[in-house]
């Protein structure tokens, strides 16, 4: 209840500068997956691109061997 993330697109803040915790995982992310980041991207665009780039390499995800 409650709980559901909001789509970045919604968040208050979301136009404002990527945080540092934000630009440090996507150097992070990016460098795993040879790709270059913005380094102005907005917090909204970061959390979309996050998202994107944990697809991407496998991060941020249960990865449960059997």
């Amino acid at each position: 209840k409650g709980n559901a993330a909001k789509d970045p697109d919604q968040w208050v803040t979301g136009d404002e500068q990527m945080t540092a915790a934000q630009r440090s995982y996507l150097h992070t992310l990016a460098t795993e997956a040879n790709e270059q980041i913005d380094e102005n991207m907005t917090k909204a665009e970061a959390s979309k691109k996050i998202e994107e780039l944990q697809e991407k390499t496998g991060r941020g995800k249960d990865q449960q061997q059997f």
